[in-house]
C-alpha cells in the first residue's frame, strides 16, 4: 500500500453510507451493539459495507485539541483527590482519566487527564484552582509530547 493521504471533507456531500458507517463504529464502541453485524443493522447499511469501509473511514472530533494533562502531588488525607475532582467539576472540565500511585512520605503522585472544550476556564485558571485545594502539594501542566 502506497503512502496515505487524509482529506477533511464536509459530511454533507459525502455518500450517506460513509456516515451510516460511523454510525455503527460510534455502536460498537459504547456498547449498545454487541456484533458488527449488529451495528451494521441498526445503522441501516449492509455488514459488507461496514466491512469495507470501517478501516479507512474516521470521525473527526476537533474536542481532543482541549486535552490536557495535569501532574500533581497530594497529601495523603482522606478527601484530598475528591476536592480536586470537585474544583474540576466546578471549572467545567471533563475528566477523562485519574492516575494516582501508592504515596509514598505521605504524599502521592497523581496525573489527570482533562478536556476543557465546553468550559471558560483556561488552563492556566484550572491550575490555579487546584493548587489552592488543601493538601495540593505542587500541580502543573505536561508539556505536550511528554
Amino acid at each position: 500500500m502506497g503512502s496515505v493521504n487524509y482529506l477533511l471533507i464536509d459530511e454533507s456531500i459525502l455518500p450517506e453510507v460513509y456516515t451510516k458507517v460511523i454510525k455503527a463504529k460510534n455502536l460498537l464502541l459504547s456498547g449498545e451493539a454487541d456484533s458488527a453485524s449488529a451495528a451494521a443493522r441498526m445503522a441501516g447499511i449492509s455488514r459488507s459495507a461496514y466491512y469495507k469501509y470501517k478501516d479507512r473511514i474516521f470521525e473527526y472530533n476537533a474536542s481532543h485539541d482541549d486535552t490536557t494533562k495535569i501532574n500533581a502531588k497530594l497529601q495523603d488525607n482522606a478527601g484530598v483527590l475528591s476536592q480536586v475532582m470537585n474544583e474540576l467539576y466546578l471549572a467545567g472540565a471533563n475528566v477523562l482519566s485519574v492516575n494516582q500511585s501508592i504515596p509514598v512520605g505521605n504524599i502521592a503522585d497523581v496525573s489527570i487527564t482533562v478536556r476543557i472544550a465546553d468550559s471558560d476556564t483556561t488552563k492556566d485558571s484550572l491550575i490555579e484552582k487546584i493548587k489552592s485545594v488543601s493538601g495540593v502539594k505542587s500541580a502543573k501542566l505536561v508539556k505536550e509530547g511528554m
